[in-house]
């Protein structure tokens, strides 16, 4: 998986491409260590592949920039990762949106 990361003031969005998995959740992990960041925006125009060891780092992204009142955005999931999303509740937890 590779991760483009873009901090613009108290904006970071992250660009995902390829497998969010057991693998590679531990890096996802590190980017998303963000002090003083407001605003998250997790790009999966790409992402093709979600685990529950991403799911994991997913909730964790969503309850840091809640306890810091700010907003996180899941961009663009695919369909496999939105039935992922769907049946395990985050559709319902998450800001999902399409562009």
């Amino acid at each position: 998986m590779t991760i483009e990361k873009k901090i613009d003031g108290g904006k970071c969005i992250i660009a995902l491409d390829g497998r969010l998995d057991t693998t590679t959740a531990p890096e996802l992990e590190k980017e998303l260590e963000l002090d003083g960041i407001n605003e998250l925006v997790l790009d999966f125009t790409k992402l093709r592949y979600l685990s529950s060891a991403g799911l994991r780092v997913i909730l964790s992204a969503q309850k840091k920039i809640n306890a810091a009142q700010g907003k996180m955005t899941v961009k663009n999931p695919n369909e496999m990762i939105m039935e992922v999303f769907e049946a395990t509740g985050f559709s319902e937890i998450l800001t999902i949106e399409n562009d």
